[in-house]
């Protein structure tokens, strides 16, 4: 499986928001996109996925444009989690992850559906909470869910738009831990977009900086995400540290204002 984005520009009217953007990623591989609030990252994942169309560039999965790509079997491809997301408040947990399935199922849900629901439960630990409504759950519960959901879908190419924002530390941890693995096992590639650096350095096989619509850094973590980048990008002075855990970067001091 081999992803291409290729002088990608996406435009708003008269305002670009992506400009010229370029990398390529294959199968087993994470792609961290990270930037500041409104530099393009929700947009290159929703362009990705089929819901915005590019104004020009092209996207290719496998050698095939996804324009020329029929939108069912797309969708079967691409597992996409937005940043925001819509539910129905009475439905089940198990019915929401089971819309994950809808562009396999015929004419009527197999016991191998159902199996493949429940597991992509199991492995967010939300088994226990199958028979849950989605408005009893807490924001953090339902983002899982809609994880969960992608997972069933068994696609070839995840599209996650900060899917650890209403999580606390330890899910944010288990989650991307989750998303590690099912990159392994499946061979899948996986595209997210974080505002925790950290998480990028630490899970990202590569990063993509976007400042301005623009790419302003792409290539593996330690190479991307140095004091210099950070400072010219977020405004934000940072160091290094590193001990047998690993590296971690280490924000410290906005730059003023003037």
């Amino acid at each position: 499986m081999e992803i291409s984005i290729e002088n990608v520009c996406k435009d708003y009217g008269e305002r670009r928001v992506l400009d010229t953007i370029s990398f390529s990623f294959g199968k087993s591989e994470i792609v961290a996109l990270v930037g500041p609030n409104g530099s393009g990252k929700s947009t290159l994942i929703k362009t990705l996925a089929g819901v915005h169309k590019q104004t020009s560039g092209s996207i290719s999965i496998d050698g095939t444009d996804i324009r020329k790509i029929d939108p069912i079997e797309l969708a079967r491809c691409v597992g996409y989690v937005p940043q925001h997301f819509t539910y129905t408040l009475y439905s089940t947990v198990f019915e929401t992850v089971l819309l994950g399935r809808r562009q396999h199922i015929r004419w009527s849900v197999s016991d191998e559906e159902l199996s493949r629901v429940q597991h992509s439960l199991d492995v967010l630990e939300m088994g226990q909470m199958a028979g849950s409504y989605m408005d009893q759950l807490s924001g953090g519960e339902r983002q899982k869910v809609f994880i969960a959901r992608a997972l069933a879908q068994d696609p070839k190419l995840f599209l996650f738009d900060e899917p650890t924002s209403a999580l606390d530390i330890r899910y944010q941890i288990e989650v991307m831990e989750t998303m590690r693995e099912i990159t392994w096992e499946r061979g899948a590639g996986m595209i997210i977009a974080v505002h925790d650096l950290n998480l990028a350095y630490r899970y990202a096989d590569t990063v993509v900086v976007l400042h301005g619509g623009k790419m302003a850094g792409y290539g593996k973590p330690q190479e991307v995400l140095t004091p210099t980048c950070i400072n010219k990008v977020y405004g934000v002075e940072s160091f290094i540290v590193e001990n047998e855990f690993g590296k971690f970067i280490v924000p410290f001091r906005a730059k003023a204002v003037i």
